[in-house]
């Protein structure tokens, strides 16, 4: 049954096995769902050495339509664009190595370890 709960639950897992990975290649996590009013949330913002990193995280169930990596548009692209620019309003400004839009993919299969992805600069 595919129920909003459901997804949440699966996103909110995705998330965190992202966070994860993302912290062990040595990243910082600065925040997760930071929301952005109304033109909606960045899943992770991280510190990447000098480098604010923007993290798009997608979750899907092995066998899903289409694969996690495929998911962001340059229309997403652009949103996390101008997320990204919000939160250096809020936070003091871009940091000397820039902003960079980093996508995690999360494939769960039906059996075995979830396979993550982590795609640096899509956008």
């Amino acid at each position: 049954m595919n129920t909003p709960e459901a997804r949440n639950a699966l996103g909110k897992y995705g998330e965190d096995l992202a966070a994860r990975r993302l912290t062990e290649t040595g990243m910082t996590v600065l925040a997760r769902n930071w929301r952005g009013g109304r033109t909606g949330e960045i899943d992770i913002v991280a510190r990447d050495g000098d480098a604010l990193v923007v993290c798009e995280v997608k979750t899907r169930k092995a066998g899903a339509f289409e694969h996690p990596m495929a998911a962001v548009t340059p229309a997403k692209a652009q949103r996390l664009r101008g997320l990204a620019e919000r939160w250096l309003q809020e936070h003091g400004g871009a940091p000397p190595g820039g902003v960079r839009i980093d996508l995690v993919g999360v494939v769960l299969p039906d059996r075995g370890a979830p396979v993550v992805e982590h795609a640096r600069g899509v956008a």
